[in-house]
């Protein structure tokens, strides 16, 4: 199933990029169609209806790159904090938005999700979430996880979050492993007790 996966976001890519870049018409309509293959591809293997795979893949224009996805690694007292949304716990984060840098995105994801006011101190990690994340996207993703230092805030419930709480290493709740995996917690947790720390990137 991965390795389908694989071949269809591939093909997309390949095709969206020939569309970008080719203006004949006869070409065009060759990167259609292997467009349109990498959908019926995808639909087939995870029972999503076409149109819908189509809407979700095959509408982005120009050259194909990844999104950038931002999470938080807040600390107290030797915990970390996490969010929850349905039922599973992540660090603060999501997608980087327009006309915000990734630090700044992380910082409003921490605000809005767990109604912490924080500051930057460090880079993290910056991972390919292909390589540690699962299920797989359909389109890639870049994560870059940031070490922050709380400033103020109070939480509030929101339409993503429900719940914050701080947690030791040792009694993590459920993660929701497409956002975070406990290698990425405990990471973020080895960022924090580090007197010097290394970024790591894959």
């Amino acid at each position: 199933m991965e390795r389908q996966l694989e071949f269809a976001r591939e093909l997309q890519a390949l095709a969206q990029t020939g569309l970008y870049y080719c203006e004949d018409k006869f070409c065009r309509e060759r990167y259609e169609r292997i467009r349109e293959i990498a959908a019926e591809m995808l639909a087939e293997r995870t029972d999503l209806p076409l149109e819908k795979v189509k809407d979700l893949f095959c509408n982005d224009v120009g050259y194909q790159t990844p999104k950038v996805d931002t999470r938080a690694a807040v600390f107290r007292d030797g915990k970390i904090l996490l969010v929850r949304e349905d039922n599973f716990w992540s660090m603060p984060g999501g997608w980087c938005e327009v006309n915000l840098s990734p630090a700044e995105n992380a910082i409003k994801e921490a605000r809005e999700e767990a109604g912490i006011d924080c500051v930057i101190e460090k880079v993290i990690a910056v991972q390919d979430r292909a390589k540690h994340n699962r299920p797989l996207y359909i389109f890639d993703v870049v994560k870059i996880f940031y070490l922050c230092k709380a400033i103020g805030g109070e939480f509030v419930p929101n339409i993503e979050t429900d719940a914050r709480g701080y947690f030791s290493e040792d009694n993590l709740p459920p993660l929701d492993v497409a956002r975070n995996t406990l290698d990425q917690v405990k990471l973020c947790f080895a960022a924090a007790r580090a007197k010097t720390w290394e970024t790591f990137f894959d």
